[in-house]
């Protein structure tokens, strides 16, 4: 198969680094400074699952364009929008779009823009990040792929899919009911997201001083997904609690991390799109609503200052 990974940085360069490792015939669609990077330096991949320098194949957008097998979109959701025009040459009747982005709402902007068919499900769990020099950097034990077809169906596709992704330095899993794991992703992203970035701080200490706003954050999001109608599993809150509970003292989620280095973030794209449910339901999110407030500060804050 033909793999084209959009972006080559945390997720994307981790994930397609490995695949090329393996053997398998990935390119990656970037920007210049990003391809000069890459052509200089290589693709570098510092791991606790070990470490490698590889030099993959790199395109522009627009450049060369046809059809690829799979493409996999590992970018953040303020660039979904652009990244939907960079793929359109590359996205043929066959093509099957795998999303590793955190929330929900970009599936429905993907299936605004493409056939049903191209869209699949899919997420991750890995702490990976860029360095200033654009090495990749994956520090936990954690590198987990999960996709399937949206409706649970296991087709020979999917199959066919299974055979490429096995035998790759990652987890990557097959489900049948990736439409709910995604939205267990969500609330569970929403949750550690939501506290880290309040108090900036990993979970440890929160969890030692701030229990009660982990408990309030997960209980308004599920209230609020569940009222969207979300597939959630009747225990996700005790699942998702527990894990917390378990996480390393000194993790911190992804968009904590971004603040901290005076990044963009994915405030509307998390936050804004379950505020909005609820404002529709008139759910009462008072925890939600100071997270979501936080950000917005945090925003105007960079705008400004840039």
């Amino acid at each position: 198969m033909e793999i084209l990974v959009v972006g080559a940085g945390g997720v994307g360069g981790y994930f397609g680094g490995r695949l090329l490792e393996k053997g398998e015939n990935v390119t990656f669609l970037v920007r210049e400074k990003r391809e000069q990077q890459l052509q200089e330096k290589g693709l570098v991949i510092r791991s606790v699952h070990g470490d490698v320098t590889l030099h993959p194949n790199t395109l522009l957008s627009g450049a060369n364009p046809h059809p690829y097998d799979v493409i996999i979109l590992s970018t953040k959701a303020y660039h979904l929008e652009t990244v939907i025009e960079d793929i359109r040459p590359y996205v043929g009747a066959n093509t099957m779009i795998l999303p590793l982005l955190n929330g929900i709402s970009h599936i429905d902007s993907l299936l605004n823009n493409f056939k049903d068919e191209n869209v699949i499900g899919g997420l991750c769990f890995v702490e990976s990040t860029m360095d200033e020099s654009g090495a990749i950097l994956q520090s936990s034990p954690m590198h987990d792929v999960v996709f399937g077809e949206r409706g649970g169906e296991l087709t020979d596709r999917m199959k066919e899919l299974q055979k490429v992704f096995e035998g790759t330095k990652a987890n990557f899993t097959l489900s049948k009911t990736i439409d709910q794991e995604m939205w267990h992703k969500y609330l569970f992203i929403t949750t550690l997201s939501g506290v880290t970035s309040l108090f900036r701080a990993p979970i440890g200490p929160i969890r030692e001083q701030g229990m009660a706003t982990i408990k309030n954050t997960l209980r308004e999001a599920t209230s609020i997904m569940k009222s969207a109608g979300a597939p959630l599993a009747d225990t996700i809150e005790e699942i998702l609690l527990e894990k917390l509970q378990s996480m390393g003292y000194d993790m911190k989620s992804s968009l904590q991390r971004d603040m901290e280095k005076q990044l963009s973030i994915e405030a509307d794209h998390l936050y804004g799109y379950i505020l909005n449910i609820a404002a529709q339901e008139q759910l009462e999110t008072p925890t939600l609503q100071t997270i979501y407030a936080n950000l917005q500060v945090y925003e105007n804050i960079v705008r400004y200052s840039k």
